[in-house]
């Protein structure tokens, strides 16, 4: 019969780790969610996709196969919706569409 008194390692284990205080990380003080803009320098030369979409829409393959030179395609969005601004997929910002030196941009409106 084992004795119920001694307590098992992983029981110890536990117990430390809850006596225990957050990890410390060099150059950071202790707040969560804060960070100082010069650990930061390493991703600022990452790629990233910005997409601006206008809206979307649904159909089945026997449609898409009818679209020819001339064919419009409804969205789901109204003339004056916001559009969204997706960076690598996820939405960051909506804004209102632009012309830039002949080229389209976004203002945005919402971040």
């Amino acid at each position: 019969m084992a004795n119920m008194d001694v307590p098992h390692t992983a029981d110890k284990q536990v117990a430390q780790a809850g006596d225990s205080k957050s990890p410390q990380f060099p150059g950071g003080d202790g707040k969560a969610g804060v960070m100082d803009v010069k650990n930061l320098d390493f991703i600022l030369d990452i790629p990233m996709q910005i997409t601006v979409q206008l809206g979307s829409a649904r159909m089945y393959v026997r449609e898409l196969l009818q679209l020819g030179q001339g064919s419009v395609v409804e969205l789901d969005k109204l003339a004056g919706e916001p559009m969204e601004v997706l960076v690598n997929n996820k939405l960051v910002a909506r804004g209102e569409v632009v012309v830039v030196n002949e080229k389209f941009g976004i203002r945005l409106t919402d971040v």
